[in-house]
């Protein structure tokens, strides 16, 4: 092991950090990996959101969904008509993107009750007010919307468009009481699998010579589309000076630095900590050349 290999497992060590695992591409190959725990599927939480956005590009990509369409032209119209008239008129203002750039605010942190669509179209939110406020919510209408945008399972239509070319074998998902995709978070995934997905928008959208997402798509979802105080957001992306990143909570992270050609990849718990080891990667990726 290479002593800037050793120097970051030291450094995790001594932190006492609670790392499952850590995987690191360079240049398209994995230039170092180490597993702490077992090299299984473990939660990631909000890393979910990303895998949401890019079955809404690969959507969008097909002529079935948009960015810039009202979001309720994707909800069902027996949804809508419950909604109080004047909500109903401000929500159907609001684009796909500004819940891609989780630019709407007043919603909780995540839907609940019977039926989630029913509550959160219930919600007085500030339909109105464009700045940042993030939510599960966001993304929960993201995905309900892409789901009936292609008229099917959204995890089914991920399946064969974007897991089986990413090689990715039938991941777990979290549903809503309706069985609708819960698109925030939910899935279970190994190491090496987020890695994938931060290499697909790495090589824009291609993967093994294969076109899986549109240029286009992954210039614009891994772009700032809104600031806020980490930096900024794309389309459920965040991006932060030379890089972006696919984020879960307490320590799930994909690292993605496009001019270095580098990837950072690790999952753990780490409820109290998780910063300290995003100062670990981000320091070792400024000294990786």
């Amino acid at each position: 092991m290479s002593d800037i290999f050793s120097e970051l497992v030291e450094n995790i060590e001594k932190s006492g950090l609670n790392v499952y695992g850590i995987e690191i591409f360079h240049d398209n190959n994995i230039v170092f990996r180490h597993m702490r725990s077992d090299d299984i599927r473990y939660p990631v939480y909000s890393a979910t959101k990303a895998f949401t956005a890019t079955a809404a590009g690969i959507a969008c990509d097909e002529d079935k969904f948009s960015v810039e369409a009202p979001l309720c032209e994707y909800l069902e119209k027996k949804y809508l008509q419950n909604m109080p008239a004047k909500l109903r008129q401000e929500f159907c203002k609001v684009t796909v993107k500004r819940f891609l750039t989780m630019s709407v605010n007043g919603y909780p942190f995540r839907p609940d009750g019977d039926d989630w669509l029913e509550t959160v179209l219930k919600i007085n939110a500030d339909y109105s007010k464009n700045s940042f406020s993030y939510t599960n919510i966001s993304a929960y209408l993201v995905g309900v919307a892409c789901e009936n945008a292609v008229g099917g399972n959204l995890s089914e239509y991920m399946k064969t468009r974007l897991f089986e070319p990413l090689g990715i074998d039938d991941p777990q998902f979290q549903y809503d009481p309706q069985r609708r995709f819960y698109g925030a978070t939910g899935m279970y995934l190994t190491v090496h699998e987020l890695s994938l997905l931060g290499q697909l928008y790495l090589q824009r959208g291609v993967f093994d010579n294969t076109r899986v997402i549109s240029e286009n798509w992954c210039r614009e979802a891994v772009s700032r589309q809104i600031n806020n105080v980490e930096g900024g957001y794309g389309y459920f992306f965040w991006t932060k000076g030379d890089h972006f990143s696919i984020s879960g909570k307490w320590g799930q992270k994909c690292l993605v630095y496009p001019q270095k050609k580098l990837i950072i990849t690790y999952l753990g718990d780490m409820p109290e900590s998780s910063d300290k080891m995003l100062s670990l990667a981000e320091n070792f990726a400024k000294n990786y050349e």
